[in-house]
């Protein structure tokens, strides 16, 4: 069983910045996959952006070139730096791991961006 924490959200105007981090309990080397989903309020989970074991990353059209998402295999962490936010990224954001048939969630960070 992977525990996922998340941390860094909060609240932020148009424009600025934020990372969030999703700390893993076991070491990352095993997870295939790992990545960032949100959730807006009457909205679908959605994938924002993803990245393997290999180091490949994805990223939802709508943040391109204003997010970026990396690891540290050696903290068992994965980020997510935020910039040029737009009042329409404000969602709880989750973090996932994939390893083999199994899918963790983390509890999720609230994000608000001011407009």
């Amino acid at each position: 069983q992977v525990q996922l924490v998340e941390s860094g959200g909060g609240l932020v105007q148009a424009g600025g910045s934020l990372r969030l981090s999703c700390a893993a309990s076991e070491t990352i080397f095993s997870i295939n996959v790992m990545g960032w989903y949100r959730q807006a309020p009457g909205k679908q989970r959605e994938l924002v952006a993803d990245i393997t074991n290999e180091g490949s990353t994805s990223y939802a059209d709508s943040v391109k070139g204003r997010f970026t998402i990396s690891r540290d295999n050696a903290k068992n962490t994965v980020y997510l730096q935020m910039d040029s936010l737009k009042h329409e990224d404000t969602a709880v954001y989750y973090c996932k791991a994939v390893r083999a048939t199994r899918v963790y969630w983390g509890q999720g960070t609230q994000v608000t961006v001011s407009s």
